[in-house]
């Protein structure tokens, strides 16, 4: 049996439809269905709003700029997607770290990054900047995170990369709110 479960979209949620939906896709796996989501686009903010949109690539170009590694980039664009949830995120900074060299072992152990010896000092320190900053309303960004940081990062490399924190954070929360629909991504390759 499989079962299609539809998210409301374009304004129509409502908390007893959802909840009608997610009680009817529990009896459905509760039966041994194969539960299929679709996931209908909110909008498209980048066609509503294009100034913002720009405004984001703005600070996506200083960051790409910035002189900190494109494969460091890469891990921690993707450690805040997989915080945040974000799928379309995903899709994009995998494809983008894949095309670029990344292996696949660092990318399929990214979440669980403090329990493998994948991942250099300065990543572990980029890491867990990232997680700190993207979870800031946790508790702050602790003095030992920033100490780390300090130990492997120079003031304006820190700034750089709080500033790819904060773009990143910035494109998740866009896509996830207006539930972009991942998969059609196409990687790019950087200049070298």
């Amino acid at each position: 049996m499989v079962a299609m479960v539809s998210y409301p979209h374009d304004g129509q949620e409502d908390g007893r439809v959802v909840l009608k939906i997610c009680a009817r896709a529990f009896l459905y796996a509760a039966a041994g269905a194969t539960l299929v989501t679709r996931l209908d686009s909110r909008m498209s903010y980048g066609k509503v709003a294009p100034g913002a949109r720009e405004a984001m690539l703005g600070l996506e170009r200083y960051v790409d700029s910035s002189g900190l590694e494109p494969s460091l980039l890469n891990l921690i664009k993707t450690r805040a997607s997989q915080i945040n949830r974000c799928a379309w995120c995903l899709d994009m900074h995998t494809k983008d770290a894949r095309t670029e060299g990344e292996s696949e072992q660092r990318l399929y152990s990214l979440s669980a990054w403090r329990e493998t010896p994948f991942y250099t000092p300065r990543e572990r320190a980029a890491l867990a900047w990232t997680e700190a900053v993207t979870l800031v309303a946790e508790g702050g960004v602790p003095d030992d995170v920033y100490e780390a940081a300090l130990e492997h990062f120079a003031e304006k490399e820190l700034v750089d990369l709080t500033m790819a924190v904060v773009a990143i954070n910035g494109w998740n929360r866009l896509n996830v709110a207006f539930r972009t629909v991942p998969g059609d991504y196409k990687p790019r390759r950087r200049p070298v």
